[in-house]
């Protein structure tokens, strides 16, 4: 096993850790450890909110979750010579979920898929699903299976969601100003457009006093991706790919959370993949010069692993960029042609008797692929969702019988 740099006591929130790891991006927040090129190491991680979800039949918990904690990440790791200009290589060599059978703690043998309420960050299907819900997910192995989604089982691709290196000064001045630009233009939308800095609960890792104020003050939420990377959430980020991370700062300072059981493309219930703790064991390497040799101005290049499961059929459900409650066309418009690929499978997975919101949930932490199907024909973009059939325990494909219609329980509702 890799010598483990960063360490969690999984009984424990992040801020009582040891060296406890941090929630914001910002260039001040002082290195966990320090490694050379070519290092091997492990690195323990949180469920992204610090355990704030339990394994029970209610979604409360998800219903009033305290997001300005989210994500709990664990480092930075610095890397000796890394400088401004250089690419970062990062292999994903392992990971998996926290390692006991069962127990209290996300990734101890179980996770959970939430649907995020409008009112505390929302979700990709909003307007149509506005309350909290949950399934919690049970782990054979490789495999899942939840009570909240009776008929399902499928093999997860296990990776983090969360992977960045830090922000230069600058760049971390660009997002401030462009995301409180854009909240400016509607600053009463709920959910809101996007999430600046939040003092009250920033965790900067070891730093104090004033130090750490001005992290509060300044530090960027980790929700959105961005140009260091972030929250990508890509679900083909498993064991065996390889990311080339641009570096702004020296040292690079590496950080790495919100780990994933499984994933759906999109990630759409904003919760949307089978959550847990867990551990994650990495290789770094670095590329000098690396950004302009590449063109790499922005955002990370990756190989995908080439560990993951294999569906051979799919029943593929289609959107284009029509919004169907007030039939207005939208221009070569992905976002609302993909959210109607994704309502059309829930309703049809309603034929068969799960609820909207059980389908919502499947199609968030199941390995469904979302396609850009074309983006050319005007007015209407077309984008494609691919459902595996071999997930259900039974028969989803159009037959002239009819759908078999069940009784497939429930998922965890919010009192």
């Amino acid at each position: 096993m890799p010598e483990v740099l960063f360490s969690v006591d999984q009984a424990r929130s992040m801020r009582d850790q040891s060296v406890p790891g941090h929630n914001r991006w910002h260039p001040d927040i002082p290195p966990a450890a320090t490694v050379r090129p070519g290092a091997e190491f492990r690195l323990e991680c949180r469920d992204w909110t610090d355990n704030q979800i339990g394994n029970n039949d209610s979604a409360n918990d998800v219903r009033d979750a305290d997001l300005t904690v989210c994500h709990m990440l664990s480092g930075p790791i610095a890397v000796e010579g890394a400088e401004p200009g250089d690419l970062l290589v990062v292999d994903i060599l392992e990971l998996g979920p926290v390692p006991q059978e069962t127990g209290p703690v996300s990734g101890q043998g179980w996770g959970y898929t939430g649907i995020f309420a409008r009112h505390n960050g929302g979700g990709f299907l909003t307007d149509y699903y506005p309350d909290a819900y949950k399934a919690v997910w049970d782990f054979h192995g490789q495999a899942a299976t939840s009570r909240h989604l009776p008929g399902v089982r499928f093999t997860g691709i296990t990776h983090p969601g969360l992977v960045g290196t830090a922000p230069s000064p600058e760049l971390l001045a660009r997002w401030n100003a462009r995301e409180q630009a854009l909240i400016d233009t509607d600053p009463e939308r709920v959910p809101p457009l996007a999430m600046p800095p939040t003092a009250d609960t920033a965790l900067a890792g070891t730093l104090t006093g004033e130090a750490a104020a001005r992290v509060g003050r300044e530090g960027a939420r980790t929700v959105p991706p961005r140009e260091n990377g972030g929250n990508q959430d890509i679900k083909n980020f498993t064991r065996g790919s390889r990311v080339f991370f641009p570096v702004y700062v020296p040292g690079a300072l590496l950080s790495t959370g919100d780990l994933h059981f499984s994933q759906g493309d999109g990630e759409i219930t904003f919760c949307g993949a089978i959550e847990m703790g867990g551990f994650i064991d990495l290789h770094v390497d670095l590329i000098k010069d690396g950004m302009g040799k590449y063109g790499v101005t922005d955002n990370p290049v990756f190989m995908p692993g080439n560990v993951e499961p294999r569906y051979a059929e799919f029943l593929s459900f289609v959107g284009i960029s029509v919004d169907r409650r007030s039939d207005t066309n939208h221009y070569l418009d992905a976002t609302v042609a993909y959210r109607n690929a994704c309502l059309n499978a829930i309703e049809y997975l309603k034929t068969f008797g799960y609820s909207g919101e059980q389908a919502y949930l499947l199609l968030g932490g199941a390995p469904i692929e979302g396609h850009l199907s074309e983006v050319v024909d005007v007015p209407n973009a077309c984008c494609s969702l691919y459902l595996p059939t071999a997930i259900f325990d039974f028969d989803i494909r159009p037959t002239a019988e009819g759908p078999r219609r069940a009784d497939r329980g429930r998922c965890a509702v919010s009192s």
